[in-house]
């Protein structure tokens, strides 16, 4: 982010209705809210905004013809065009800068809302924008005499992303330490951005019913609450607080400790962590890293309720004693009692339910869709998943594939999984996918339901019945 780009925050007379979601973290006299923005500015960023997607959709227009004539079936070319409009997009977000390169990772998040095609294109954004200068003298200016503990500090980031950027040094006590440093005013760029992508989907929602059958606009609020909830780094440092309290009895899984004193809403410090890229660790040296992330995992969603929500291979490193260290933990989900026991259900349903067992979770947690839904199709879809899918050996199954299976039915028959369901269940599948690197012979679905079962009896939700159901199902999976 070139600091021509930043708005300043010079005060306006009269500006437009923002997003309430923006306001939610805005929470301290230092911080501004949107509404300190210009009218002129956000006129002007929003012709700008306004002209990329119309490039964008003329693009589109221009390649879906090349598309539709060299397509060899019908199969071919809906997945041809799903990958274009995904790196149309993908390019369209890059072009607009960090606020848009971060909402393209969040909504990467969501195959819920998106096919696989445009999934793959927004998971290959690059997080990557210029260095900042200064970053030390931005240091002293927020820590003031404190800054003196710092005692050596890299001109050099080792990563600069689009909210901040990261630098190794040391403490006066020679504890090696990362600082990370936010973009200056990136919070005021996202609340820019974030009003003016507010008024699109209004609009949006008063002329479309598509828009408004999507929920356009609390979809648009979770995704940018994401963002802004990154750019007050106090979050992120309680954050660590908590996942240390959760795992403090957990062997060889950690995260970084923060320096309170040091840290604060634009500075963080902790623990530099040094370590070896979990998708480069050989399976021999680490013979139970797999089961371990798989756990780490399955406990923050089962037993902790608090869900690291940004999970990628690029936030693990594995320690030489073989201790996997996570970290980057600004964007976090605190599940409700309510989302807990809709995503057990769903979890049971899959693990060893029957079509009876989805149609009963559907009614339960989906009031919305009544009246909407064809109950008979969405059935006979549900049957046809479920013989599929029972007919594979545990072996065979694979989270990301089932997953896609359902979100595809659930948009399908217009069915919204919960957004805490869908980064539980985009979580599991980054799990999976790390443990398939390090051993493919893993047996992930069969690793989810043993420790479902145990959560399941705690809860009461295992009858008899069920239990004599898993039994006979057990009986007939195939080898």
């Amino acid at each position: 982010m070139s600091t021509n780009d930043e708005t300043p925050r010079t005060p306006a007379s009269s500006t437009p209705a923002v997003d309430d979601a923006f306001e939610r973290r805005a929470d301290t006299p230092s911080v501004p809210s949107a509404r300190d923005i210009p009218r002129s500015h956000l006129v002007v960023r929003g012709l700008q905004i306004g002209l990329a997607i119309a490039w964008m959709l003329l693009r589109y227009a221009v390649l879906r013809l090349g598309v539709l004539v060299t397509a060899d079936d019908d199969v071919v070319g809906i997945r041809q065009r799903e990958h274009l409009r995904g790196r149309l997009l993908r390019e369209t977000l890059e072009g607009l800068g960090a606020t848009f390169i971060k909402l393209g990772q969040v909504m990467s998040t969501r195959p819920d809302l998106f096919s696989p095609p445009i999934i793959e294109e927004l998971e290959a954004l690059q997080d990557s924008l210029p260095v900042f200068r200064d970053a030390r003298a931005i240091v002293d200016a927020e820590l003031g005499e404190r800054a003196a503990r710092i005692v050596e500090m890299d001109a050099a980031p080792v990563a600069a992303a689009s909210v901040a950027q990261v630098h190794r040094g040391r403490l006066d006590d020679g504890r090696e330490i990362a600082i990370k440093i936010l973009r200056p005013e990136i919070r005021l760029l996202a609340q820019r951005d974030g009003a003016i992508l507010h008024a699109f989907a209004v609009v949006l929602m008063a002329t479309s019913e598509a828009a408004q059958h999507a929920e356009l606009v609390d979809h648009l609020d979770h995704f940018l609450e994401g963002i802004v909830s990154q750019t007050d780094l106090r979050i992120e440092a309680e954050n660590y607080r908590r996942f240390r309290k959760n795992f403090r009895r957990v062997k060889k899984v950690r995260f970084p400790e923060v320096v309170e004193e040091l840290s604060g809403e634009r500075i963080l410090v902790m623990d530099f962590v040094r370590g070896e890229k979990v998708t480069q660790a050989h399976a021999q040296r680490f013979p139970d890293l797999a089961r371990r992330l798989r756990e780490a995992f399955l406990k923050m969603c089962f037993d902790d309720g608090f869900l690291h929500a940004d999970l990628h291979p690029g936030n693990f490193v594995v320690q030489d004693d073989g201790t996997v260290c996570i970290f980057d933990v600004g964007l976090t989900k605190a599940l409700s009692e309510e989302a807990l026991a809709y995503y057990i259900d769903f979890n049971r349903c899959l693990a060893f339910g029957t079509t009876e067992d989805f149609m009963h979770h559907l009614r339960t947690f989906h009031h919305y869709i009544e009246g909407t839904v064809d109950w008979d199709e969405l059935e006979k879809d549900i049957a046809e998943f479920a013989r599929e899918f029972r007919a594979m050996s545990a072996k065979e199954l694979e989270f990301r594939v089932l997953i896609d299976r359902v979100f595809a039915t659930g948009r399908k028959h217009g069915v919204r999984p919960r957004p805490e369901m869908t980064l539980m269940m985009v979580g599991l599948v980054t799990a999976e996918g790390i443990g398939k690197q390090l051993d493919p012979e893993a047996n992930s679905f069969q690793e989810v339901t043993n420790y479902l079962i145990p959560v399941l009896a705690r809860r009461g939700m295992l009858s008899d019945r069920a239990i004599e159901e898993m039994a006979a199902a057990a009986l007939a999976q195939p080898a």
